[in-house]
């Protein structure tokens, strides 16, 4: 079974990502009876149909698709991936920070795709909370990429006060 990294431990992963492979369409494609994250554009095509199997729902964003498509259904998911299809490509970043603040996910958000051990410790200021890095990558040396840095001075999904505020805090307690 493969493994993840995810709040900072590796787990063993029990979601199977769903893709669209050549000629497959949203409405033809065949639905595992596993926990699945699915594409949005299956989510969005067959939305009562996924409600109605009483799995636990994970949908996962595209680096191009943005999580207002989910603002309606936000609390039905148990997990909510984002895809990041090249390292350079920091589209998602944007997208997991608006499902924490503006849309008060709470559930799992999951990096997938491109993910690298450089890139950890933003994705969690970002609110990602989950790793699925890339096959060819150690993911035991890579969860110490969440403890690169032992400080951070802005404001972020992870630690919303600024360091000046903090240190201001214990200033005066």
């Amino acid at each position: 079974m493969p493994r993840i990294i995810k709040n900072r431990c590796i787990v063993e992963d029990h979601w199977q990502v769903l893709t669209l492979a050549d000629g497959e369409t949203p409405e033809t494609i065949t639905l595992p009876a596993a926990p699945v994250l699915l594409p949005l554009a299956v989510w969005r095509a067959r939305r009562d149909e996924i409600i109605a199997r009483d799995q636990p729902l994970g949908v996962w964003l595209d680096s191009d698709e943005g999580p207002e498509a989910l603002a309606g259904d936000i609390d039905r998911f148990a997990v909510i991936g984002v895809n990041f299809p090249k390292f350079t490509d920091g589209r998602s970043y944007s997208s997991a920070r608006l499902l924490r603040e503006r849309y008060g996910y709470g559930g799992e958000i999951r990096a997938l795709g491109d993910v690298l051990q450089d890139q950890l410790f933003y994705m969690q200021r970002c609110g990602i909370d989950a790793y699925a890095l890339r096959a060819d990558k150690d993911i035991e040396k890579a969860l110490a990429g969440l403890s690169v840095f032992s400080e951070a001075y802005q404001a972020a999904v992870d630690r919303p006060q600024p360091l000046f505020q903090r240190r201001a805090a214990q200033a005066s307690a």
